[in-house]
């Protein structure tokens, strides 16, 4: 009698189970919580008015126009941006806080190994590559050379004679120029200013010979007759710049380098919504009057998925740690 007993609670026990199983899957397989249901905090970390924080907000005007959310931007400058990529790595993956990085951020994963409190790398998740802005090499107007053909020769007859500047050390003017310095054999001088402008106006001076940097930046002012282009570091000419070759057109190899935008999310974010943030990042870049407004920054709208925006910052982080190693790059 105590054997039938027993066995009539092993298999109520077993029934229960079943019961409970089959109700927490029903729960879990219910409708996925409401998302978002409060404002989304976005941190730019450079200074407003630049091309990573036009573009940016371009970008989430779109998105909030196709779904009715509410995003804040916030721009946290400091620190070669790492202030600003810091407090997102620190936020709560819940949906709620995203940031944008350019190229910069794929050098820091090398520059700043150990010494930040962030990997930045395995610290994010990667949304979306919003879009890609080829630099142009500018140089001052009283340097004889014409083309890159005749510049790399120039440098050749004279080591050191030249000096290049950039935006700071290991952006991505920077790293460029130290790859064209790597493919040609060259050797130049490498000043770092805090910023383009401080750069810009040292090469209209003359101070410096060569400047690396986004055609929003650099183009105004070669239209202007202020500096000279001498080539894009680009596969094909831009449609906003079809007057300027591309570095291998004018005489050198065939290098390409840009700067970018790139959305990122804390590690650990729900996939639906990074795949949902994606889905909308692309679908506002591909928009017609967005592109338009990309290609008068240099930008080519790019879009795509958290997948797709991994392996183009992996790539990015390999490509760039090469150049850094070879030059003996050390951050600030």
């Amino acid at each position: 009698m105590r054997l039938q007993q027993l066995g009539r609670l092993g298999r109520l026990s077993a029934w229960a189970l079943a019961v409970f199983c089959a109700s927490a899957a029903a729960q879990n397989s219910g409708p996925a919580p409401k998302w978002p249901v409060k404002p989304i905090k976005w941190v730019i970390p450079y200074p407003p008015g630049g091309i990573t924080d036009s573009a940016t907000r371009m970008v989430l005007q779109k998105v909030q126009e196709q779904t009715g959310w509410v995003i804040v931007v916030e721009n946290k400058p400091g620190a070669n941006s790492l202030l600003g990529a810091d407090l997102v790595a620190k936020s709560a993956p819940d949906g709620y806080t995203f940031l944008t990085v350019i190229a910069a951020h794929a050098a820091n994963a090398t520059l700043y190994t150990g010494r930040i409190p962030y990997d930045p790398v395995k610290s994010f998740a990667p949304v979306s590559l919003v879009g890609i802005a080829p630099l142009v090499m500018t140089v001052t107007n009283a340097l004889p050379a014409k083309d890159i053909k005749e510049l790399i020769s120039y440098a050749k007859a004279n080591p050191d004679k030249l000096s290049f500047g950039s935006s700071g050390i290991g952006a991505a003017a920077h790293l460029t120029t130290e790859l064209f310095k790597q493919t040609t054999g060259v050797s130049m001088v490498h000043v770092p200013y805090k910023g383009t402008a401080p750069a810009l106006q040292d090469l209209i001076g003359g101070n410096i010979q060569i400047l690396v940097d986004t055609p929003s930046a650099l183009m105004p002012l070669v239209r202007g007759g202020k500096i000279r282009a001498m080539g894009m570091f680009s596969a094909a000419r831009l449609q906003g710049a079809p007057e300027v070759p591309t570095i291998a057109e004018a005489g050198g190899p065939a290098l390409e380098a840009a700067t970018w935008v790139m959305f990122l999310a804390p590690a650990g974010m729900p996939r639906d919504m990074v795949t949902r943030m994606a889905a909308e990042t692309g679908k506002a870049v591909a928009s017609a009057d967005l592109k338009a407004k990309f290609e008068a920054l240099g930008i080519e709208p790019v879009g795509g998925s958290p997948e797709q925006a991994a392996h183009f910052l992996d790539d990015e982080v390999a490509k760039w740690a090469k150049v850094i190693s070879a030059a003996a790059v050390k951050a600030e």
